[in-house]
């Protein structure tokens, strides 16, 4: 089986039969190591459905996440949208755990695995969840979370009994602030019930400052399993702040996710790369007569737009030949955003796309051997659509319905876009400064 097209990141993986029907979907951390394991033969694996799933496994699509727990509620939706025969969880209403907070005059922090509308408020889910269990249990020890633990059903107007008050251990430990007592007020227990909120919002700000400082200085005492345990927190942190974008899938959210990815794996195959070209950067300069000569280059990844990756540069003409040269200007812009990608040692793009054909493509393959990067480089012309590639005599040309060829169309027309809007931006201004 021929895995190459699934990229090392998260997301859900989606195993067909030679009907097409979907057998298995399942999510993964990286996605690529995850489906690799089940075609790794292992004898102490006894496990019936996997050789049995195997077997039957014709094509694997992905859909990619942008977090282990987004690939979660996408693998529980489909799972429980498509019902593929060799899932066993959320077949049996089985699921992850959120963390509860009660909805009582004095609330209660839970674990639980169901999430009713009864009006509390629910983080999560977390797919791993010890790691959440070890550090709450150390925020109850040092009581940032000091909310009570007991079961029982109390509020305002329905006390305590005071015998079950007498006969609390939390109480008589001092593990509790002890509501049921009247030693704390609804407001003062409000507040702690705030601060846990906000703590699973993501507030781990100062808690993440004194965890760093305390595994510091444990290592510097040589006391390397309590450095551990606080390095155990901040891995449960980054956990919690995993960012998670699907609230409710569309009807056809299948489709056209896997159509994206599907997309991408369709450009590696027609380009010959060695991996799937899921973070692709597209260039393209614009300028009227040497004037507001301007280049931006956009993001997608995964098939998507990555706006936090989208970069606009007004052309330097002491490095570019004023007259709006083409091949210059493209130059000087890959040249500018390879040197940003070192300098904040971003990720680099698994593909350049160029606007252009070989003359800008000739640029842009200059700007990466200036900056000592090997990144694959393609040109898109815009009279065919032909594709021109380093070391190839001739351009590609794809069937204009190829899902590869649409990919790279999207990702130039989204560079057009973007450097125009930018251009004219520049015009406007100084169109104003000359009528003053």
């Amino acid at each position: 089986m021929d895995l190459t097209h699934l990229p090392s990141s998260p997301g859900v993986y989606l195993m067909r039969d030679a009907s097409g029907a979907i057998i298995y979907i399942g999510k993964a951390k990286d996605l690529k190591k995850r489906v690799a394991q089940y075609f790794k033969k292992n004898p102490s694996d006894r496990r019936w459905k996997i050789p049995n799933l195997v077997a039957l496994i014709r094509s694997i699509d992905y859909i990619a996440s942008a977090s282990e727990r987004e690939a979660l509620l996408t693998e529980r939706t489909l799972i429980r949208n498509y019902q593929p025969f060799f899932n066993e969880m959320w077949k049996d209403s089985k699921s992850y755990p959120y963390v509860k907070i009660t909805r009582e005059d004095f609330p209660r922090v839970l674990f639980t695995r169901a999430r009713p509308r009864d009006g509390a408020a629910y983080f999560g889910p977390y797919p791993k969840v010890e790691p959440l269990k070890k550090l709450f249990g150390y925020l109850w020890r040092i009581k940032f979370i000091n909310l009570r633990r007991c079961r029982w059903d109390f509020s305002l107007v329905k006390p305590l009994d005071e015998r079950k008050i007498k006969a609390c251990l939390y109480y008589h430990t001092g593990q509790c602030p002890a509501p049921c007592a009247g030693k704390i007020s609804k407001t003062a227990y409000a507040a702690l019930a705030g601060r846990v909120a906000d703590f699973l919002k993501g507030d781990f700000k100062k808690l993440r400052g004194d965890f760093r400082l305390k595994m510091a200085r444990a290592s510097k005492k040589l006391a390397y399993e309590e450095a551990r345990q606080y390095r155990d927190f901040l891995a449960a942190f980054d956990h919690m702040q995993e960012r998670v974008f699907i609230n409710r899938l569309p009807e056809n959210f299948m489709e056209i996710a896997t159509g994206r990815t599907g997309a991408v794996t369709a450009l590696k195959t027609a380009l010959g790369l060695a991996r799937p070209p899921a973070h692709i950067e597209a260039f393209d300069t614009s300028s009227l007569f040497g004037k507001q000569a301007v280049g931006s280059s956009v993001c997608f990844i995964n098939g998507e737009k990555n706006t936090a990756h989208y970069r606009k540069y007004r052309i330097n003409f002491q490095n570019t030949p004023e007259g709006g040269n083409d091949f210059a200007m493209m130059e000087e812009i890959v040249s500018r955003r390879l040197a940003q990608i070192k300098k904040t040692d971003e990720a680099p793009p698994d593909l350049l796309l160029i606007d252009g054909g070989p003359g800008q493509l000739a640029a842009a393959m200059k700007a990466l051997r200036a900056a000592g990067m090997k990144i694959p480089v393609i040109g898109l012309a815009k009279r065919l659509e032909e594709i021109y590639m380093p070391g190839r005599a001739f351009p590609l040309v794809l069937d204009q319905a190829h899902p590869g060829l649409l990919l790279l169309e999207a990702l130039r027309n989204e560079a057009h876009r973007f450097g125009i809007r930018y251009h004219r931006l520049l015009r406007s201004k100084a169109e104003l400064s000359e009528d003053a």
